[in-house]
């Protein structure tokens, strides 16, 4: 089992686009038994899978008040791919975990769910809280979406500031420029600067991602961006593999 968070202090970069997407691949070019955990008050995820969320507000019960994370659990319509959704419970997540004092409360969970789940992909919220740190500590790789931009490296600093401050054996991370157009002096400049981060074009196909609802590998499967996340997706794979060889 790996748990892989998708994490980024900025919102606007992508990043739930990229969750869902990166959780299509995991179930269905790689076969593993995927949750997609939404951590994200947000709650995009659910509706990019084409799942209608439910009106309760139950959400954070499976974390800070021990509720079984399988009563939340919803079947997508993707074989092998599930979904635990968000709701806005998760608002006042941060506050009720610092509570409870349970800094691993999340990593227990991911734990438990391994029986389960051969992958587990977390969308975290886009700031730097108690359930982003708690998120670090549960997981085996940390995917980083960045805009394009000459700030990408010091906004990656404080990401790798903040995985490194989750423990000793802090996860590996992933740096990758998201919704790049190569049209534009500054992207350009923000690839020739970072030559080693993977990219994800900005995307009139990743866009319809929300129109479809459905990841860009069920409607536009031999598409350059479909490639570009696949690509993504095997570079996500050799660096859980490189962890578990050391």
């Amino acid at each position: 089992m790996a748990v892989i968070a998708i994490y980024s202090v900025k919102g606007g970069v992508g990043k739930t686009t990229l969750a869902t997407n990166l959780a299509w691949e995991s179930s269905q070019a790689s076969g593993w038994k995927t949750l997609l955990w939404d951590l994200d008050a947000a709650s995009g995820a659910a509706f990019l899978l084409g799942v209608d969320p439910k009106t309760t507000k139950t959400a954070d019960r499976v974390i800070s008040r021990d509720r079984a994370p399988a009563k939340q659990i919803v079947k997508t319509r993707f074989p092998g791919l599930d979904i635990l959704p968000a709701d806005r419970s998760l608002w006042t997540l941060d506050s009720q975990l610092v509570a409870i004092g349970k800094k691993r409360r999340l990593a227990k969970l991911t734990g438990a769910l391994s029986k389960d789940y051969a992958r587990i992909m977390l969308d975290c919220p886009p700031v730097l809280s108690e359930v982003s740190a708690q998120a670090m500590r549960a997981a085996d790789v940390v995917i980083v979406p960045l805009p394009p931009s000459p700030l990408s490296s010091r906004a990656f600093a404080l990401v790798a500031e903040e995985v490194k401050g989750s423990g000793k054996s802090h996860p590996p991370m992933l740096p990758v420029l998201s919704m790049v157009d190569r049209r534009r002096t500054l992207h350009r400049e923000a690839i020739e600067a970072n030559p080693d981060w993977p990219v994800i074009p900005q995307a009139s196909l990743l866009e319809q991602c929300a129109v479809q609802r459905g990841p860009i590998g069920s409607f536009a499967p031999g598409s350059p961006p479909a490639r570009d996340i696949a690509t993504l997706w095997r570079a996500i794979e050799r660096k859980l593999s490189q962890r578990r060889q050391k």
